[in-house]
Order: C-alpha cells, then structure tokens, then sequence
C-alpha cells in the first residue's frame, strides 16, 4: 500500500470508525493490532478446543469433555471484550475468518484422531504460547499507557495460566512427577 492510500484509509477510518481517546494515534494502532492478533489466536484456540471436546473418547472421557467445555467457554468469553476494547480506544479489529487464518500463530489440527494426551498437551501449549503473546501486548501497552488494555490482559493471563496449569496436570505422566 502506497504511504498516499495509507494516509487515505486512515484518514477513512478516523472519520468513520474513530472513537475519542487521549492516547497517541500510534499508540492506538499498535495496541489495537496487538489486540487483533490476539484475538485471532483466541479465536483459533476456541474452535481449536471445541474440536477436540467433541471428539475426546477414552477412559477419562468424561473429565476431560467437561475441562474442555469449561476452558472453550472461558476463551470464547474474551472475544468480544477484546474487540470492544481494540474500539474503545479508536481502532479497528478483526473482520473476517479469513483474516483471523492469516494472523493467528495457533496451528490448526485437523486429524481424524489424537489421542487424549496428545490433544491436551497440544493445547497446553497453545495457551502458554497465548499467554507468550498477551505479555507482548501488554508490554506495548505499558509503552502506550493504556492501562484499561494492561488491566484486562493481565487477568486474561491468569485465566491462561490456569487452562495452562489443568492441562500440565492432566497431562503429568505420573503422580507428583514435575517435568
């Protein structure tokens, strides 16, 4: 994109989309970008959990439908704060599913079958990586000072950490054995 038709979108979206805030325009296109990725990879990472809720089978059958259902519906839950805050400030997010494949870093796992262990060490990761990501964001938005945006990762962090946490426990190869 030519730095004229940049200008121009902006100036577009500014007029059309643009809320008030007292944070710097940079500051609020980084911070709503950051948000963007993030929210692709939470995006990825429900649809990512909900697979593998639908498709666990095994003897901990039960248990482990039940921590997924439970851990999708805590991801789903951040989307539309984390839009709304990316407008509030005065930015944009994301539009389209195909913009949330472009963005996310999530890998997608489309396999007819993963074992248990595997599903749940596969989204262990996936959220200590989305945990990875939102300490960026927040770090961008400690250089804004958008402390609205830093508020909210922060506890999103903590809600990632525990998915993270169950996941590493109920993929422990045996009692009270750290890795």
């Amino acid at each position: 994109m030519t730095k004229t038709a940049s200008t121009a979108k902006d100036a577009h979206i500014r007029e059309y989309l643009g809320t008030p805030t007292d944070l710097k325009a940079d500051a609020v296109k980084e911070v709503a970008a950051g948000l963007a990725d993030t929210l692709a990879d939470v995006f990825a990472l429900y649809v990512k959990t909900k697979n593998f809720h639908w498709h666990m089978s095994g003897r901990h059958f039960r248990d482990y439908h039940l921590l997924l259902d439970e851990q999708s519906a805590q991801i789903f839950a951040m989307t539309d704060p984390m839009a709304e805050r990316a407008r509030k400030i005065g930015g944009t997010t994301l539009h389209s599913i195909g913009e949330i494949g472009r963005r996310t870093q999530v890998a997608d796992n489309d396999a007819l079958y993963v074992t248990p262990k595997d599903m749940l060490a596969e989204l262990r990761d996936d959220n200590l990586a989305l945990t990875t990501r939102m300490r960026k964001v927040h770090a961008v938005c400690d250089d804004a000072n958008d402390v609205a945006t830093a508020s909210l990762l922060e506890n999103w962090i903590d809600e990632t950490e525990r998915r993270t946490w169950f996941l590493f426990e109920a993929t422990r190869p045996a009692f009270g054995k750290n890795d």
